[in-house]
């Protein structure tokens, strides 16, 4: 990795983390912490209710990392775990109202915090960012054949 690779994974990283502090260091007043938040994020994502294997799948988390991360999210009654009626040894993770609420909060401040931070470009220029990190995206989901191979 040549230094300019370097700068930009660090800037990357740099603005990503900034981005989720600015947008929910101050979440504690919702009674959830960043990691908690990004639970809630990915059960409202779902269409149906998900398998709490799904969810640790998505967060990149071991199931049992997520029973620690669920278990205060269902005791103050922001999520509930329902069984799954295709398979009897799953559980099935939905938002409450107040969940849904609270999730809704959560948006409200990174799309604030979003604005703040891109407010210093152009909205041309935040476009050509947009397909820039989507091209760079699109390259890490699908790497080239042979990447990694030694």
């Amino acid at each position: 990795m040549d230094d300019l690779d370097a700068d930009l994974l660090e800037v990357l990283r740099s603005v990503q983390w900034r981005l989720r502090r600015n947008s929910h260091g101050d979440a504690g007043d919702l009674g959830v912490t960043p990691a908690q938040g990004r639970v809630l994020r990915v059960v409202g994502r779902c269409g149906t209710p998900p398998r709490m294997g799904e969810v640790a799948e998505r967060l990149h988390i071991a199931p049992r990392s997520l029973t620690d991360l669920v278990d205060p999210l269902q005791d103050a009654g922001l999520l509930r775990r329902t069984p799954d009626p295709g398979n009897r040894r799953s559980v099935l993770l939905e938002l409450t109202p107040r969940g849904a609420s609270v999730l809704e909060e959560l948006h409200q401040r990174s799309r604030r915090s979003a604005a703040r931070a891109f407010a210093v470009l152009a909205p041309e220029e935040r476009r050509h960012l947009l397909a820039l990190l989507r091209r760079v995206e699109a390259a890490v989901d699908d790497p080239p054949t042979g990447a990694g191979r030694g």
